[in-house]
């Protein structure tokens, strides 16, 4: 017989899983209102074109990762494998340029990339992102790098730490790449394979390398920092003054450069102080031409993306007490499968009146249901029996005190209702 699974890359988010996740998007939320973010959902595949054009033809998520296909009308599309670029298309196609700017706005999305599956990455992931659109000021960049900075503080993570760069623009980066890329070239024995692929097509990647002997060379590297042109680093400068005056502790790491194309001056990263740049939980800077590239006007952005797993596995490593989601209030049993319609009746009643309630299983006799209440950690009991029917009564069982009594379900009721009203 054929036993499904779950194809590899992916997992289930199981019932007892949802309280991080639920945790995370109601912190996310609460500070989005606060800074004044609004929520944009964008559709699960997009025109393939979009992410070439955004990504960059020659990053390993276009040449590897991204899940491409013909759909059935002939068109070549592709699912999402990053935010941004679909919100800057919403964007565009809206006419978000005729709003307030910046625009900012807010999402939770899954997101598909074909890669080695690993602890907190899957080829199925999901992310809260953010964008900010249509202003270039770095006291923006300073507002996002906050904003990213309290939802980790409020989820309660601690032993983290934010890294700054900026990678200059379209004006200053050439030299600093071809200067990049001579270096590396006087180093071609010491490179990994896709490293020496880099060097030609996309050199910043240089600096981004996992493998312990690329990572190496990176120490004597050419800094972008030290390559700006006087708007960049004028840039630079006010953005780490907005920040030291905020009081948000950084550090410039001149390795960091972001893994895709889009990317210009500022870009950050928030790292746990366990695990480096492989366990990033934050991570995103500006992207000032991509929505030119994607065929607006010139419009300045900045943003960030957070996988909600890599998330979930630092609360978890961090001992962080997540609140466990609400359970129901009563479990409604009966005593002798007469007195069934009875209970479902009561059941319905407690629901319409706000309360979780849920009906006890089957035709269990009275020490299974209770067994049943405890197993599901329910603090009341409500027992109706043809004794309870005929006088219009309940009895009420408080499984943590062992105690109970009998009320009239008129007034139990009534009392509920008073408590909680709709």
């Amino acid at each position: 017989m054929t036993s499904f699974k779950a194809p590899r890359g992916t997992t289930d988010l199981l019932p007892e899983e949802q309280k991080y996740w639920r945790y995370i998007e109601s912190k996310a939320m609460s500070l989005a209102q606060r800074y004044g973010y609004g929520r944009i959902d964008t559709p699960v595949f997009e025109d393939s074109n979009l992410f070439i054009r955004s990504v960059g033809e020659g990053t390993d998520i276009v040449e590897k990762e991204m899940y491409t296909f013909e759909d059935r009308g002939g068109d070549n599309v592709t699912l999402r494998p990053e935010g941004t670029a679909p919100v800057c298309r919403a964007y565009l196609e809206n006419g978000m340029h005729n709003l307030p700017q910046p625009v900012r706005m807010y999402y939770f999305c899954p997101i598909f990339r074909y890669e080695r599956p690993q602890a907190g990455r899957f080829r199925e992931h999901h992310q809260f992102g953010l964008e900010a659109i249509g202003d270039a000021d770095p006291s923006v960049d300073a507002e996002v790098v906050d904003f990213a900075w309290q939802l980790v503080m409020s989820l309660g993570l601690r032993d983290v730490n934010i890294f700054l760069n900026s990678i200059g623009d379209s004006q200053c980066r050439p030299d600093y790449v071809a200067g990049l890329a001579a270096y590396y070239s006087r180093h071609l024995d010491k490179l990994c394979p896709d490293c020496k692929i880099r060097i030609d097509r996309n050199p910043l990647r240089l600096l981004d390398c996992k493998v312990e002997t690329c990572r190496a060379l990176g120490d004597d590297a050419p800094r972008s920092a030290d390559h700006l042109c006087e708007d960049c680093l004028e840039h630079w400068n006010k953005l780490q003054g907005y920040l030291r005056g905020m009081g948000i502790p950084f550090q410039v790491d001149h390795r960091l450069v972001r893994g895709l194309d889009y990317y210009s001056r500022t870009v950050f990263e928030i790292q746990p102080s366990v695990g480096g740049s492989q366990s990033t939980i934050i991570g995103g800077g500006r992207y000032d031409r991509l929505i030119e590239q994607l065929g607006g006007r010139p419009t300045p952005g900045i943003g960030f993306g957070s996988g909600m797993e890599r998330l979930t596995l630092n609360l978890k490593s961090s001992g962080v007490a997540v609140p466990d989601e609400a359970s129901p209030t009563y479990l409604v049993a009966n005593v002798g499968n007469d007195a069934r319609p009875a209970a479902l009746e009561l059941a319905a009643k407690l629901r319409n009146a706000g309360v979780g309630a849920i009906l006890s299983s089957g035709s269990r006799a009275l020490r299974g249901q209770m067994r049943q209440a405890n197993a599901l950690e329910i603090p009341y009991a409500l027992i109706l029996g043809d004794d309870e029917i005929a006088k219009g009564e309940v009895v009420i069982r408080d499984m943590n005190a062992s105690t109970q009594e009998s009320k009239s379900l008129a007034e139990f009721l009534t009392e509920l209702r008073a408590e909680r009203p709709i």
